[in-house]
């Protein structure tokens, strides 16, 4: 299983936000370390574009030790299959978005073990329905499905990657993974400055480590004004850009 973080610089409401430094360390640094943490995954590429802007990605990837791929700017899903062409024995992929910073590498692998365990499995996520909280989600596919999307799939679901499988589900052997009780309420990706704050008041608690989601979860829940920083940002629609 080949994990793929999908990053770039350009973002309509916190442009260069992969990047920011938080506690020592990039944004993408952190889905980095949790991917890696997880101990699922045969091997770990950064796809980003073919924009200067996106030179520096390129840069923190050598940094880092991490590979990576470049590709067009909105058709995410050629980038996924062009990172694919390196790695011909790969039969499933974990996708990561470089704006979840606190990812919790235990939620990684659990998705990773249920997954190997259905054989047939085309598609899980831990987003159908969503029970985590927003930022906190992972998804696997097989390398075959998300080549026959590739063959099909037009529009947002290029953007999305993913979501032509589970939007067609007679086509696909879908599963939701999920944990309860739902705590989809609360939001811990990055997309606003609002965004930022609450991540920050997470990480000035916390510290430079992947934070337990249950911990995680428990922590927010007692403390209102700190969930209360991003509780009003609208997420976007699927097919919006």
């Amino acid at each position: 299983m080949v994990g793929i973080i999908q990053a770039r610089m350009g973002s309509s409401r916190l442009p260069g936000k992969v990047l920011r430094p938080l506690a020592g360390r990039s944004v993408l640094g952190w889905v980095i370390r949790a991917a890696q943490e997880s101990r699922v995954l045969d091997g770990l590429v950064v796809a980003t574009t073919e924009l200067d802007e996106d030179d520096v990605v390129v840069e923190e990837c050598r940094r880092l030790g991490v590979a990576w791929h470049r590709g067009p700017v909105d058709d995410v899903l050629t980038r996924f299959t062009g990172a694919l062409e390196a790695r011909p024995s790969a039969e499933a992929v974990m996708r990561f978005t470089a704006d979840c910073p606190l990812l919790d590498p235990a939620v990684v692998r659990t998705a990773a073990t249920t997954f190997r365990a259905v054989p047939g499995l085309h598609y899980l996520s831990t987003g159908i329905p969503h029970t985590l909280p927003r930022g906190l989600d992972v998804e696997i596919i097989t390398v075959q499905a998300l080549r026959r999307i590739d063959e099909v799939a037009i529009g947002h679901h290029r953007t999305h990657v993913t979501s032509y499988a589970y939007t067609h589900p007679r086509s696909f052997s879908l599963m939701g993974l999920t944990f309860a009780p739902s705590t989809a309420h609360l939001r811990v990706t990055l997309d606003t400055k609002e965004d930022w704050d609450l991540i920050e008041a997470v990480v000035n608690k916390f510290g430079d480590v992947a934070v337990p989601y249950q911990e995680l979860i428990d922590w927010l829940e007692i403390n209102p004004d700190v969930r209360a920083l991003n509780a009003h940002v609208r997420q976007k629609e699927l097919a919006e850009a």
